[in-house]
């Protein structure tokens, strides 16, 4: 299910589609994460990082999303395997940890050719360590041994405005610091109307980094204009967890925490209000009793002044923004 909440920046009109393929940060290998968004007057999606695709199409399409794909106009594929190779235009890849790539990598034989978007960390690794014919058949453009090419790596460049494939969309990246691997940010733009995904990443404090204060002051200024429709961003782990053992995560008290520099950057009164904030990359436990989900949820409900409408989607579902 979806946590329902009233309409931020409803001034303007448009406004995106986001489907969780994946939602989870690690253990479970058929829920990691992964999101796809698109302009919602347009078909095609950008892949928000690629943990979990092909599960996360099929568990979509048992909760009733993808109702306009029929089976005759997915044929001679099936609708799962129309919505990857037809509907998923393009990729962004925030950092290559194997949580953010495996659905990409496991999936790539059956896929059709797309473009992914990536810094030039990311680029390197998913070209030197997973296509590289030892790990994995080298499906990309560029790298060792024979190029099968169905993958087309793009480099992002920090803050350099960018089209998106075929999706209508354009994005800004930006770095973000995750303990030891560089991660990042994507500000995604269509019209009016912006949507921020974050890869990992820790607070700024821990990771003795600036890389968030920009970021907020960047979406500030969309607040501001009232085009933030919403965030995508990580809660690895619940308060208890040690910050000496955070490597470069997020506990509900440290995302409060950098928020409120968001808030204080936006303006007066209450600019957060109502503002979607969807928590990804929850780290599921194997203890016995332990619902972290819920743990997280309420931890966040117990801090947020600020009005943010926090959102747990899960693995299929779909939502407006």
């Amino acid at each position: 299910m979806v946590v329902s909440f009233s309409l931020y920046s409803a001034s303007a009109a448009a406004g995106f589609e986001v489907v969780a393929l994946g939602v989870d940060g690690g253990v479970s290998d058929g829920n990691l994460t992964s999101y796809l968004i698109r302009d919602d007057s347009q078909p095609l999606y950008l892949a928000l990082d690629a943990g979990s695709v092909l599960p996360g199409i099929a568990k979509a399409l048992e909760k009733g999303n993808f109702s306009d794909v029929t089976d005759s106009i997915a044929a001679p594929l099936t609708r799962q395997g129309y919505i990857f190779r037809q509907r998923i235009n393009s990729y962004f890849i925030s950092h290559a940890h194997l949580d953010h790539v495996s659905g990409l990598i496991i999936g790539s034989p059956e896929d059709s050719k797309k473009t992914l978007y990536a810094s030039a960390d990311t680029i390197d690794v998913l070209r030197n360590y997973y296509f590289n014919w030892r790990v994995w058949p080298n499906f990309t453009d560029s790298g060792s041994g024979t190029r099968l090419g169905t993958y087309r790596m793009q480099l992002v460049r920090p803050a350099q405005s960018l089209s998106l494939g075929l999706t209508h969309l354009t994005g800004e990246m930006y770095p973000l610091s995750h303990d030891k691997s560089p991660s990042s940010m994507l500000l995604i733009s269509s019209n009016n109307a912006a949507f921020a995904y974050f890869g990992d990443t820790g607070p700024d404090e821990i990771e003795k980094s600036k890389h968030l204060d920009t970021v907020w002051r960047k979406l500030a200024e969309k607040i501001k204009q009232q085009q933030l429709k919403g965030i995508i961003i990580e809660v690895s782990y619940p308060n208890e967890l040690d910050d000496s053992k955070l490597y470069g995560h997020m506990t509900p008290k440290w995302l409060l925490k950098e928020l409120k520099n968001l808030e204080k950057y936006s303006g007066e009164g209450q600019p957060l209000k109502d503002l979607p904030v969807v928590i990804s990359h929850i780290k599921p436990s194997l203890q016995q009793g332990l619902d972290v989900r819920k743990v997280i949820a309420s931890e966040l409900a117990q801090g947020n002044d600020m009005g943010v409408n926090f959102i747990l989607m899960e693995q299929g579902d779909s939502q407006k923004f």
